[in-house]
């Protein structure tokens, strides 16, 4: 299977005498998804911002396929003053944008109101939507499902899963028994 993500020799701290970080590799291929887990501050984010390029490693390397990521605030991941549907078709094309509403219980009518119209549920749902439109090789998920009562979460990561020939997943969650159900492997961090 093709490789999506490799994080080799990763060291990172945000003081030099402070890394969270040291030596730290990770490898994922398209059709696997890991989980990583760890307390709040352990630096599960920050891998993200890492991979996303936002934050620059001490040293190491990091090499990422195609990327979409859904944050876990669903309220800073879209602008409040346009409606969701133009934020959503000014990154990926919308041919399959039912299919992926039905998957995650979401009515279209929904996108066209602006973010604050939404509950944090349907507004973490349809980020969910939009990163799965952009056809990435690699999605990060920062705890998406935790603002999503029980049975849409299982319907949302029962999607993803059933997607995962065309992608690899990294997963943050501190639901451990979320990722013993779905991961391939467990990281704790």
């Amino acid at each position: 299977m093709q490789r999506v993500l490799q994080v080799s020799n990763l060291s990172f701290g945000y003081t030099k005498e402070t890394l969270l970080y040291d030596n730290f590799s990770l490898s994922l291929k398209k059709g696997e998804l890991k989980a990583i887990v760890g307390a709040s501050g352990a630096g599960k984010s920050t891998l993200f911002e890492l991979i996303l390029n936002n934050l620059k490693p001490l040293s190491g390397e990091i090499k990422a396929s195609r990327v979409s990521e859904v944050f876990q605030d669903p309220y800073s991941s879209f602008h409040p003053s346009y409606t969701l549907l133009n934020q959503i078709k000014d990154v990926a094309p919308l041919e399959d944008i039912q299919k992926y509403l039905g998957n995650v219980n979401l009515e279209y009518e929904m996108l066209l109101k602006l973010p604050h119209e939404l509950s944090g549920g349907q507004l973490q749902r349809a980020s969910i939507v939009r990163a799965m439109l952009m056809k990435p090789s690699l999605l990060l998920l920062d705890e998406p499902t935790s603002a999503l009562d029980n049975v849409i979460q299982l319907e949302v990561m029962a999607m993803l899963m059933k997607n995962l020939h065309e992608m690899g997943i990294l997963l943050i969650t501190h639901d451990m028994e979320l990722a013993r159900w779905c991961a391939d492997e467990i990281i704790e961090i």
